[in-house]
């Protein structure tokens, strides 16, 4: 049986390479509009986080995001990257 390629993508904030389903995708569409991808297909320049609350937290504060996707970020979509994690 034919075993199939795990894409792996690298986290921005940890730079560790993990397998796509592992990692949160954050989208920046042509018109500048910024989303959480939690399919990862959505059109656009796309970031990945690590699904850790620590990861998101620093992040926030280090503002690797804003530069990596070239654009301020909204504080809705950290807030919806947190919502994640609340259950934890």
């Amino acid at each position: 049986m034919k075993q199939h390629k795990v894409p792996l993508r690298k986290c921005v904030i940890t730079n560790e390479q993990f397998p796509k389903r592992e990692l949160i995708r954050v989208v920046k569409n042509k018109e500048g509009k910024v989303s959480v991808d939690l399919t990862g297909k959505l059109n656009g320049r796309g970031a990945y986080l690590k699904k850790d609350k620590k990861v998101i937290l620093k992040a926030i504060k280090t503002k690797k995001l804003d530069r990596h996707l070239e654009i301020t970020i909204p504080e809705e979509i950290y807030s919806d990257l947190l919502s994640l994690f609340e259950n934890e």
